[in-house]
C-alpha cells in the first residue's frame, strides 16, 4: 500500500500543469463589496473568502467545469457553473438578501445539479439547521425533514424511515461509502456523528439505479465536513448539555489548509444517563457512552483531487426493557451493546480534457457485541458477537458532454464477510459479493430537463452448514440474485411559475442474511427469529409528482407518491415459543404504499424577520390481502413560527422559533400491532452567532417537549412494554470558533 501512495503522489506532480487561476468580486444589489463571503468549489475541496474589497482568488485549478458557490450570512447563496479553460479566469457575484432557503448543489444525485435544476426532488439540510431545531441526536434531527421518521429504542438508537420504508430498504451513505453495520437489526444505530458531517440529503423513493440493492426505499446521504479555505486555519470546540438525561457532549475540530494539501481532525465524546419520562421515572438502562474520531487528508493539483478519510466510532449502549432501578449513572449496565465501527475511504477525481473519472474505494469494519451478563471463567464470550467486513468500490466515468446532453457510465460493487463469534448464533458465517453496472444521462432544453438510465446488478450470498451450541441448524445456501432496474424523470415549469417534477423508478432489494438464515434468539428484539431460504427479491415501482411554487414572500409545495412493492418481506409471529421466546418467521406478500408531503412557507412583507412554516405528511401502507403494513409512521402536521435577526457587527444568524408538532392517531396498523393515540409536542429554541472582538461563538438553547407531554411514538420499539418517550429536555449548546 505504501508503494501505491508513493507512485500516486509522484504521478500527481508529473501531471501538474500551468497554474490555472480564478478571480472575481462579490457585491450586494447596491453594488457594495461584501467581505468575508465564502467562495467554494465543493467537488475539489477548494475555497477562500473575499477581502475588504469583496475580491477573491482561487489558484491551482484543473481545466474542467465546476459549480462555484458564494455563501454569506443574511444573503441568498448563489451558485454558478464555471469552465476553467485558461490560466486566468474571472467570475463575479451579486448577492441578494436572504428570504427563503438557499439553492444548493445536490451531491447525492449523479450530475450534482443545483436543487432548482435537479430532476429529482431531494430534501437537504445543513447540520447547523438541524442543530437549530434542538435535536438530541443526528437521526432525530433528520426526522424534521418532510417524509422522514425514525424507529427508535429510547434516545440512543434511531434508524431512519423514509416514507414508511426502513432497515435494508433505506441505504445510508457516509464518506462516499454505503454504511454497512448489520442494518437488519432495528436496535442497531447508525454509528455516524454530526461532528464529521456538513449536511444531509434525502432521496425519497427508489434509487437502485444509482446505488443498487438496498436503495429501493431511498437514500440518506451525509456530506462530509468541508476542509478549511486555502492557506487558512480553523479550530472549534463544542459543548452540549442535556437536562433530561443529565448528559453532555464534548467535541473539537481542527482544520488546516495549504495550497495543495488540506487536513482536518474531529473528535467527540458523549455520555447520557437513563432518560426520564414525564411521570418522573427513568427508563432503566437506556444510558449510553459514545466516542468518535475522524480525520481526512486532501491533495489536489491541476490534474487530480484525492481525499483519504478515516472514521472510528465506539459506543456502549444499554438495551432498555423496563422501568426498574432508578439511577443517573452513566456507566453501562447489563444487558448492553458494545459497538465499534471503522470506515476508511479513498476518493479520487481525475480530470481529463473533456471528461472526468471519479472513484471511491473503501473499507468498513463493524464489530457488534450484545453482552447479557459479566464474563466468568466458564463464559468469556458475549451472548451475540457479529463481525462484518466490507470492501467496496465505486467508479464513474463522466463522459464528454454533447451540447445539452451529459451522461455517466459507472461500476459499483462490494465484497463482504460476516463472522459470528458469540455464545448464541443468530446468523451463520457468510460471504456476499455485489456487482452493478449502470448508464445514466441528462438532457436539458430551455425549461425542460429529462433524466433516465438503466442498471444491471448481480448479488451472490453464500454460507456453510453449521450447528450452534444449542443444536440450532443453519443449512448451507448459495444464492444469486440478478436484476435490471431503470428510472426516468422530467422537470419543467408549468405556467411559467410552478416547478414540476415527474419521476418513475424501479427498485429492488435482495433478501438479507438475517431474513434468509436466522435461527435463534435475538436478544435485542426479545424474540426467536427463523429465516426463510425460499425468499425472493423484492421489486418495486414508484411514481412521484413534486410541484413547487415560489415567489419573493410565499412558497408552497405538494409532493405525492405511489409505491407498489412485489414480494414485500416482513417478520410475523407464529404463536409458538422456543427457548422461552415467541417465534417469528420471515414471510412475503405484495404491498403498496402511498401518500406525500404538503406545505407552505410565508415570509410576509414588510415584516422581513418573520417566517411561518407549515407541513403535513402522510403514509399509508397495505398488503394486497387487505392487512396494513407494520411500523408505518402516523400522519404528522408541523407548524413553526420563526424570527430571524442579523446585526452584522456582533450578532449574526440569530433566531427564535416555536414549533407545534401534531402526530395524529395511528389506527391503520398491522394485525400484530396496536393503535397509537394522537399527541402534540411543543418545541422552542433561540440561538445565534456572537462576535466579540477576536472571540466568536455560536449558542443555541432549545426546549423539546416543553410541556412535558406523555406520549408513545408509533415507531418506538419500547411501545410493546408501555414505556413512554422522553419528557421535557432542555439542550444548551455552545461552540467556540477560532
Amino acid at each position: 500500500m505504501k508503494y501505491y501512495f508513493f507512485i500516486l503522489f509522484v504521478g500527481l506532480n508529473l501531471f501538474t500543469q500551468a497554474q490555472n487561476k480564478l478571480t472575481g468580486k462579490v457585491t450586494d444589489t447596491n453594488n457594495q463589496p461584501l467581505s468575508g463571503v465564502d467562495v467554494y468549489i465543493r467537488e475539489i475541496h477548494k475555497g477562500t473568502s473575499t477581502n475588504n474589497n469583496g475580491e477573491f482568488t482561487i489558484t491551482n485549478l484543473p481545466k474542467a467545469t465546476f459549480s462555484l458557490t458564494a455563501a454569506f450570512i443574511g444573503y441568498q447563496n448563489q451558485t454558478k457553473n464555471i469552465q476553467i479553460s485558461k490560466e486566468n479566469n474571472t467570475v463575479n457575484f451579486t448577492l441578494k438578501e436572504a428570504v427563503f432557503k438557499m439553492d444548493e448543489v445536490i451531491i447525492s444525485t449523479p450530475f450534482n445539479k443545483l436543487q432548482s435544476q435537479n430532476v429529482m426532488k431531494v430534501e437537504r439540510a445543513s447540520i447547523q439547521q438541524l442543530k437549530n431545531k434542538g435535536a438530541a441526536t443526528l437521526v432525530e434531527g433528520i426526522t424534521s425533514l418532510p417524509g422522514v421518521s425514525q424507529v427508535s429504542t429510547g434516545v440512543a438508537i434511531g434508524k431512519p424511515v423514509i416514507r414508511g420504508l426502513r432497515g435494508n430498504r433505506v441505504l445510508v451513505y457516509s464518506q462516499g461509502l454505503r454504511l454497512e453495520n448489520q442494518q437488519f437489526g432495528a436496535e442497531h444505530g447508525l454509528g455516524v456523528d454530526e461532528s464529521s458531517i456538513e449536511s444531509v440529503e434525502v432521496i425519497k423513493g427508489p434509487a437502485s439505479l444509482l446505488y443498487g440493492s438496498d436503495a429501493m426505499g431511498g437514500v440518506l446521504f451525509f456530506n462530509p465536513l468541508k476542509f478549511a479555505d486555502d492557506n487558512s486555519f480553523k479550530l472549534n470546540i463544542n459543548q452540549k448539555y442535556f437536562s433530561n438525561t443529565e448528559g453532555s457532549s464534548t467535541s473539537f475540530g481542527f482544520r488546516k489548509s495549504y495550497k495543495s494539501w488540506k487536513f482536518l481532525t474531529n473528535g467527540t465524546h458523549r455520555m447520557q444517563s437513563d432518560y426520564k419520562i414525564p411521570n418522573g421515572f427513568r427508563v432503566t438502562n437506556s444510558r449510553f457512552n459514545e466516542t468518535i474520531f475522524n480525520s481526512a487528508i486532501n491533495y489536489n493539483n491541476n490534474f487530480i483531487s484525492s481525499t483519504l478519510r478515516f472514521n472510528l466510532d465506539h459506543t456502549l449502549v444499554g438495551i432498555p426493557e423496563e422501568i426498574g432501578v432508578q439511577t443517573t449513572q452513566k456507566v453501562h449496565s447489563y444487558p448492553f451493546q458494545d459497538l465499534t465501527n471503522k470506515m476508511v475511504s479513498f476518493n479520487n477525481i481525475i480530470f481529463l480534457p473533456n471528461s472526468k473519472i471519479t472513484s471511491t474505494f473503501g473499507f468498513t469494519s463493524n464489530d457488534r457485541k450484545e453482552i447479557e451478563e459479566p464474563f466468568t471463567s466458564a463464559n468469556n464470550l458475549p451472548a451475540l458477537h457479529l463481525k462484518l467486513k466490507t470492501y467496496s468500490y465505486d467508479v464513474k466515468w463522466h463522459l464528454p458532454k454533447l451540447k445539452n446532453f451529459e451522461s455517466i457510465l459507472g461500476i459499483q460493487g462490494m465484497h463482504q464477510k460476516n463472522k459470528t463469534l458469540g455464545v448464541d448464533v443468530l446468523i451463520p458465517n457468510a460471504q456476499t459479493n455485489d456487482l452493478g453496472v449502470f448508464l445514466t444521462g441528462n438532457y436539458k432544453i430551455n425549461e425542460n430537463s429529462f433524466q433516465g438510465g438503466v442498471r444491471f446488478d448481480n448479488r451472490n450470498l453464500s454460507t456453510k452448514k453449521s450447528v450452534d451450541t444449542e443444536q440450532h441448524v443453519f443449512n448451507a445456501i448459495d444464492k444469486t440474485f440478478k436484476n435490471v432496474t431503470a428510472s426516468f424523470g422530467y422537470k419543467t415549469s408549468l405556467f411559467g411559475a410552478v416547478t414540476s417534477r415527474f419521476n418513475f423508478a424501479a427498485g429492488f432489494r435482495a433478501p438479507n442474511l438475517a431474513e434468509l438464515t436466522s435461527n435463534g434468539v435475538h436478544e435485542g428484539s426479545n424474540r426467536y427469529e427463523i429465516g426463510n431460504n425460499d425468499l425472493q427479491s423484492e421489486h418495486n415501482f414508484q411514481s412521484d409528482v413534486a410541484l413547487e411554487y415560489k415567489s419573493t414572500h410565499f412558497e408552497i409545495f405538494a409532493n405525492g407518491f405511489y409505491n407498489k412493492i412485489n414480494k414485500y418481506i416482513y417478520i410475523a409471529p407464529t404463536g409458538a415459543m422456543l427457548d422461552n421466546n415467541f417465534v417469528y418467521n420471515y414471510v412475503q406478500n405484495d404491498a403498496e404504499l402511498y401518500g406525500g408531503e404538503f406545505g407552505f412557507h410565508l415570509h410576509p412583507h414588510p415584516v422581513d424577520w418573520l417566517h411561518l412554516n407549515s407541513s403535513y405528511e402522510l403514509v399509508i401502507g397495505k398488503q394486497d390481502n387487505g392487512n396494513y403494513l407494520p411500523l408505518i409512521p402516523a400522519n404528522k402536521l408541523t407548524n413553526t413560527i420563526r424570527a430571524e435577526f442579523n446585526e452584522q457587527k456582533h450578532l449574526k444568524n440569530a433566531f427564535a422559533a416555536i414549533t407545534l408538532e401534531t402526530n395524529f392517531k395511528q389506527n391503520k396498523v398491522s394485525e400484530f400491532e396496536t393503535p397509537t393515540n394522537s399527541y402534540n409536542l411543543v418545541n422552542i429554541g433561540i440561538g445565534g452567532a456572537i462576535h466579540l472582538s477576536k472571540i466568536a461563538f455560536d449558542i443555541n438553547i432549545n426546549a423539546n417537549n416543553l410541556f412535558n407531554t406523555t406520549y408513545i411514538s408509533h415507531l418506538s420499539r419500547l411501545k410493546v412494554d408501555g414505556i413512554s418517550n422522553i419528557g421535557r429536555n432542555i439542550i444548551v449548546s455552545v461552540k467556540f470558533n477560532i
